[in-house]
């Protein structure tokens, strides 16, 4: 490929936002497919029997969504009603989804794993008014009703249970005609998220209506679709890469998703089976996926379809990189957002990758490398990431952290949103990641970030996986720690211990290699995949 740099600098100088007074994803997007092709296909969805993925058209989304709407309607549920959505990479999620945002209400994606406190806390810290799951889970919601005066109607996707609404037998009788007196604004509430912190409470990330829109950008040019493709994001529909790779941008532009619900435990040659079974054409994971899939024998199975992988969520390390493409030929384009934001920063295809770089920032954003007081910093220069958000806010970064004036107040610091993660730019400005702020590791007056360790570690065959932080010492303050997870066959020796030390002595600044390594069946995650490094502290 003939990369042209400064194709990127003229789509960034073309890129506006056109963002209407009134915009609803499904009345404006998921009907005017059905409209205009009633055989369009929308979404396939693919389980773990290894029978026949169900598949979807816009037209069928369409109707099933105006039923459930009227359902919720029906039982008093009216806009800016809050309802928690928690079930598995379903069809009924779409139709709920669709249906909540429909009529206005805001829903909550939760993820499947989320425990009994979890539920209850996101429930009574939004005041949830409705709640939507399977009878997979139903008992944890039985146990705490009776905490959460707010909950007034159980919703159940399968079967009848007393006490619960039961969708199978509402969605017969409902009408597919839903009819709202006046459309929802762009600037409307539509979605909160919760976010997956590794420190502190979850905080309630409020997203409006506008932000489906602007995933046109995480569409169009990180996924690169089109709307012949059948496109793959990896993610529980508990994560806001569901909403990033599953659901807004790829619909806006016409373009099949597919999902796929595990039955338990993620196994890598199931997920390449199904890359091949169903000629996937484009593919987004978290790097924790393609680590994995990378131990297995890739070369094995038909991925000719497959023309463009990206990946999100963690930052990626070069090796997993290089590893991918000479399995399959294909670069894997890291990118960079969060909870709060659509995809921020990434690496595109008509622009060279740097290996470990997060890429360029996405049209319609000014992303930096800031300093406390707001002062952007020249290349080289580790500082805080951030987005300019005046005189334009990006309709895809959040409205607010609902209900927590003190938490938006720190992170909206005149012009700029501070995201709280570090990185710096080189002189061809791509963003290079160092580590959370409060992830940083400070030894000896150094500050040291954990990432940049972690990826020379994982370029040593025995390291599967590793997570660096620093720990308390009398004479350094703190002194850096990795903990490896080591690939299948390898023991983790004393000599092991001093080859490990010494790769990273060489390729960088030697105080920064890990006085310490401890060697770990797995590492502690969040629900969406990230390093829980609190716990290894």
């Amino acid at each position: 490929m003939i990369y042209d740099v400064s194709h990127y600098e003229r789509i960034c100088d073309k890129f506006k936002w056109d963002i209407p007074e009134r915009f609803n994803f499904t009345f404006d997007v998921v009907d005017k497919w059905a409209r205009e092709d009633r055989s369009k296909l929308a979404l396939v969805s693919v389980d773990d029997s290894g029978g026949e993925a169900q598949r979807h058209t816009f037209w069928e989304l369409s109707n099933f969504s105006s039923k459930f709407a009227n359902i919720l309607k029906g039982h008093g549920i009216s806009k800016g009603d809050r309802i928690l959505v928690m079930l598995p990479a379903v069809p009924e999620w779409y139709v709920a989804v669709l249906g909540a945002i429909r009529l206005g209400a805001i829903f909550m994606p939760t993820p499947t794993l989320s425990t009994l406190k979890d539920i209850q806390y996101r429930i009574e810290q939004s005041e949830a008014i409705a709640v939507v799951t399977s009878s997979e889970f139903a008992s944890r919601f039985r146990e705490i009703k009776g905490h959460c005066p707010s909950l007034k109607k159980l919703i159940l996707t399968d079967g009848d249970m007393n006490g619960w609404v039961s969708y199978q037998r509402e969605m017969v009788w409902a009408s597919a005609e839903f009819q709202l007196q006046v459309r929802t604004k762009s600037s409307d509430p539509m979605l909160i998220y919760f976010t997956s912190g590794t420190t502190g409470y979850p905080k309630m990330v409020l997203h409006t209506h506008s932000y489906a829109i602007a995933h046109i950008a995480t569409a169009k040019y990180v996924h690169d679709l089109r709307p012949t493709d059948l496109h793959w994001t990896f993610a529980d529909t508990g994560w806001a890469k569901t909403a990033w790779g599953k659901l807004f941008g790829q619909w806006i532009l016409g373009t099949a998703v597919l999902q796929y619900n595990f039955n338990g435990k993620f196994v890598p040659q199931k997920a390449l089976k199904v890359l091949e079974k169903y000629r996937v054409t484009t593919f987004c994971a978290p790097p924790t996926i393609y680590r994995m899939l990378i131990l297995k024998d890739v070369e094995a199975y038909d991925l000719s379809n497959l023309r463009h992988c990206v990946s999100a969520g963690e930052p990626l390390n070069a090796e997993v990189i290089r590893t991918w493409k000479r399995l399959t030929g294909l670069e894997l384009r890291d990118c960079y957002g969060q909870t709060e934001t659509i995809c921020l920063v990434a690496n595109y295809p008509f622009m060279p990758i740097k290996p470990g770089s997060m890429g360029k920032p996405t049209p319609g954003h000014i992303v930096s490398i800031i300093d406390e007081q707001g002062n952007e910093l020249p290349p080289r220069k580790a500082g805080g990431i951030g987005v300019k958000v005046k005189p334009v806010h990006p309709p895809g970064l959040l409205r607010e952290y609902w209900k927590n004036p003190e938490a938006t107040e720190k992170s909206f610091c005149g012009d700029w949103y501070y995201t709280g993660d570090m990185a710096y730019t080189d002189e061809d400005g791509y963003f290079w990641f160092v580590g959370r702020d409060d992830d940083i590791i400070k030894s000896s007056g150094y500050r040291i970030g954990p990432f940049e360790v972690e990826s020379i570690l994982q370029e040593h065959p025995a390291v599967a996986e590793s997570a660096v932080v620093g720990v308390p010492d009398p004479l350094r303050g703190q002194i850096v720690k990795a903990f490896v997870v080591l690939t299948p066959g390898c023991e983790g020796r004393d000599e092991l211990t001093r080859e490990l030390q010494e790769l990273v002595k060489k390729a960088t600044a030697p105080y920064k290699y890990p006085r310490e390594i401890e060697y770990v069946a797995e590492l502690p995650k969040t629900a969406s995949g990230k390093i829980l490094r609190t716990e290894l502290r």
